[in-house]
């Protein structure tokens, strides 16, 4: 399967589909009025002005639509048609484009996907709203579409997002903790790395992974291996992102930089595998570096270098790979249908060997 093309194929059909329940120019017939229709007035303006503008201005710069890819991916190979997943598969996306606008001011972003970030646009104060609206907006398909599911079914759903948000937050807590200086990360290991992406970037591909087998009526037993292998998915997927920041030209671009992780003094795997092998002289000018937060290239350059030197990156890569191939064999044999199930294992292989 040529993933890529598969990825641009799907993304209009997830566009389309987040377009219907979260439109581009809210009126008195939108999905949102007919679940919970205002007491007084519809007042329009403010909300396509400081709802659905900015919400399109960030789904607008493009993404993978990886996760809802995956969802649906996992509906076909536990054998549901697509179209009975679609409406559902926006929820990880579009909450996932709502970190990204909460993220950006958390970190003083200046760029994201290659224009200024959302709150440099509409100002702090809509972006703060706006990234907190798409943490609930995308519920929509579930309140619209009640009638479809079970109650066991809306159940569970619902406990897999709140179980998720609560990690979500979790996960961005140590994050932000560690590269802030408000926790000590001086001395952190392989397995807290790993836990913080198993809460921050595992969580909305576990989210996708759960939601997408219970809608498909697998038991308990396939939700959490499912969840298991894409919660590898997310961190190995994560662990590239990592990689590419220090050096992939392209994917630099969106972020404006190369070595953006650096100015933020994040502690990635990479930086971390350093630190435990790096001698004295080296481990403390890294982490100097990564103390001052810098914006110059040449100071990046260095630390990168250092990175380099003791084989982060290589290691990185080995123990994403190794993630997601020893949590397949989890799921390999429960999965009915062969030939989508042979898409979902190249989708997932794609994600962790690409270049952008």
């Amino acid at each position: 399967m040529n993933v890529e093309k598969f990825l641009a194929d799907t993304a209009p059909q997830i566009d389309k589909a987040i377009e219907k329940y979260i439109p581009r120019k809210l009126t008195k017939n939108s999905a949102l009025f007919k679940v919970n229709p205002p007491l007084y007035s519809y007042n329009l303006e403010p909300l396509n002005k400081a709802i659905s503008e900015p919400i399109w201005d960030m789904l607008d710069r493009g993404g993978k639509r990886w996760r809802p890819t995956l969802f649906l991916l996992i509906c076909e190979a536990l054998g549901k048609k697509a179209d009975y997943c679609l409406d559902f598969s926006i929820i990880p996306e579009v909450i996932h484009n709502g970190t990204l606008v909460i993220d950006d001011i958390e970190d003083s972003s200046e760029v994201r996907r290659a224009k200024p970030c959302s709150y440099k646009i509409y100002g702090m104060d809509i972006a703060i709203n706006v990234g907190n609206a798409m943490y609930y907006l995308p519920l929509l398909p579930l309140m619209v579409n009640r009638s479809k599911l079970s109650a066991e079914a809306q159940r569970d759903i619902y406990e897999i997002y709140v179980q998720e948000m609560i990690n979500l937050s979790m996960g961005q807590a140590m994050d932000i903790a560690w590269h802030r200086g408000v926790a000590n990360a001086d001395a952190l290991s392989e397995e807290d790395y790993l836990q913080m992406c198993a809460y921050k970037t595992g969580t909305l591909a576990r989210m996708s992974a759960k939601m997408a087998a219970v809608l498909a009526g697998a038991d308990d037993k396939l939700v959490e291996k499912l969840g298991r292998l894409a919660e590898c998915i997310g961190v190995a997927f994560q662990m590239q992102d990592d990689i590419l920041d220090l050096t992939g030209e392209e994917f630099a671009k969106s972020k404006g930089c190369v070595g953006g992780d650096i100015s933020e003094g994040k502690r990635s795997l990479l930086v971390i595998y350093t630190l435990q092998k790096a001698n004295a002289k080296d481990k403390k000018r890294l982490l100097e570096i990564l103390a001052m937060h810098t914006s110059e290239q040449k100071l990046r350059n260095e630390a990168m270098a250092i990175i380099k030197k003791y084989g982060a990156f290589e290691y990185v890569k080995a123990l994403a790979e190794s993630m997601v191939t020893d949590s397949w064999k989890e799921v390999d044999k429960l999965l009915p249908t062969p030939e989508a199930k042979e898409k979902l294992k190249a989708f997932a292989e794609f994600l962790i060997t690409r270049n952008k």
